[in-house]
């Protein structure tokens, strides 16, 4: 199982290099991590969505946003509610994604999936209900991410699982 990104879809093959592909693994691409972490919080995968057991997640670039601030979040919304096409040029852009990807995986995002994503709060108490279930988590950072700050998330991120540092990937992992 796999959990797309903002504006995205089927990009789940550019993390083939990372991605384990099996049932008991799903895995989440920025906002798609966030997805799939509220999924296994809320039982959702029990019930739903993730019909089956699920040993490990993998969560690649988590659109982390605990350490902006409301001025950041709000102008990003607003930019995104003047033209959303270029916003999401601009997002995409900044992901690292080409224009030939782009054109592959683009999927318009709306303004409510946007606002999940820059008002998530990634929590202890959340991921360590995770652990708690047994689930191993796997995360995924970029050094030179221009989406989020890496560090910080790598900060976050150390104590719940194992965390892949690639220094000069960006938000989509690649150089």
């Amino acid at each position: 199982m796999y959990f797309s990104g903002f504006s995205l879809t089927n990009e789940s093959e550019i993390f083939d290099e990372y991605r384990i592909k099996s049932d008991v693994v799903a895995s989440g691409f920025s906002y798609g991590a966030i997805k799939l972490v509220e999924n296994i919080i809320n039982g959702t995968y029990d019930k739903g969505i993730l019909q089956k057991r699920i040993d490990k997640i993998q969560l690649f670039s988590p659109a982390f946003f605990n350490d902006k601030d409301e001025k950041f979040k709000r102008m990003q919304l607003m930019f995104f509610k003047k033209d959303p096409q270029t916003y999401c040029d601009n997002f995409l852009k900044n992901c690292g994604f080409e224009i030939n990807d782009k054109e592959r995986y683009f999927q318009m995002g709306t303004f409510e999936e946007l606002s999940d994503l820059l008002y998530y709060k990634w929590t202890k108490e959340k991921m360590q209900k995770i652990v708690d279930r047994n689930i191993f988590i796997e995360i995924y950072l970029g050094g030179e991410d221009k989406i989020i700050d890496s560090y910080k998330a790598l900060e976050f991120f150390r104590e719940f699982g194992e965390v892949y540092f690639i220094k000069k990937a960006g938000h989509n992992l690649r150089d």
